[in-house]
C-alpha cells in the first residue's frame, strides 16, 4: 500500500509473530537501499523498529527470491491468490507456525511446478484446515457414515450421503474425491488426475474455500483454468 510520495505499507507473514504490517521509507525510490527485497513472495530475513502504530523496516535481506514465481504469468497468478488468501485468514501479532511453514512450502512447489493451478488448490485445502474447515472427503460430513459417498456440498462441508445431502449437493465424477485427497492430505505435487477430475477439482476448492471464507478471492479472476 502506497504511503506519501516514496514509502509504502508491507504486510509480512512472520514465523513468530503472525501477520506484521510496517512501514518502508523510501522503497519507491529508484535508488531505494531495500531494492527488489521487499517484492510480493519474497522470503526475507526482516529487522523492524517498534512503533506506536506501525513497525518500521530498518533491514531486509533476501533467503529465497523465489524470482520463478514473478517470471511466469500462471505462476504469478496462482501466487496472488495464495497471498490474498494467507492475508484474509492470518492474524496480526498472533503466532501460527503451521500457518507460515504452508506458506513457506507452498511459495517453494509454486516457484518449481509445471502446474500452478494444482499447488493452488492443494495449498487453500490444507489452509482451509487450518483455519478450521477441512472438508471431509472419507465420510458424510453430516451424520459421519463412512463412505465412500457420491455428493459434494459445499455449505455441509465435504461429501454426503444420500440421506443427509441437501438441494445444494453436486454428484461427482469419478476420481474426483481421491484426486481431492491426495491434494489435501498427499506430498506436494503427487496428486494426478485427469482433465476433467482436475476441473471439477478446481471449481469445487473455490466454491468451498469462498464460502467458508465468507468472501470471494479478488485474485481469482486472474488465474488461467
Amino acid at each position: 500500500m502506497r504511503l506519501g510520495e516514496a514509502d509504502r505499507i508491507v504486510t509480512f507473514l512472520t514465523q513468530g509473530s503472525g501477520k506484521v504490517r510496517a512501514v518502508a521509507k523510501g522503497v519507491r525510490k529508484t535508488r531505494s537501499k531495500f531494492g527488489g527485497r521487499l517484492e510480493p513472495f519474497t522470503h526475507v530475513d526482516l529487522l523492524l523498529y517498534r512503533g506506536r502504530e506501525l513497525d518500521i523496516v530498518t533491514q531486509a535481506e533476501t533467503i529465497t527470491s523465489f524470482r520463478e514465481i514473478r517470471e511466469s504469468y500462471n505462476r504469478f497468478a496462482a501466487g496472488e491468490v495464495i497471498l490474498e488468501s494467507i492475508d484474509r485468514v492470518a492474524q496480526e501479532h498472533s503466532k501460527s507456525v503451521r500457518t507460515f511453514m504452508l506458506l513457506l512450502g507452498g511459495l517453494r512447489q509454486l516457484s518449481e511446478s509445471t502446474d500452478p493451478s494444482a499447488v493452488l488448490d492443494a495449498f487453500l485445502l490444507r489452509l482451509a484446515s487450518l483455519a478450521g474447515f477441512r472438508p471431509h472427503l472419507s465420510a458424510c460430513a453430516a451424520c459421519g457414515t463412512p463412505g465412500p459417498h457420491e455428493r459434494f456440498s459445499v455449505m455441509q462441508g465435504g461429501m454426503v450421503c444420500e440421506s443427509c445431502r441437501t438441494g445444494g449437493a453436486v454428484r461427482l465424477g469419478e476420481g474426483t474425491v481421491p484426486y481431492m485427497t491426495a491434494l489435501l492430505d498427499g506430498e506436494w505435487g503427487s496428486a494426478a488426475g485427469s482433465v476433467d477430475v482436475r476441473r471439477e477439482s478446481s471449481g469445487l476448492v473455490r466454491a468451498f474455500v469462498e464460502y467458508h471464507f465468507d468472501r470471494p478471492l479478488r485474485a481469482w479472476a486472474h488465474v488461467p483454468r
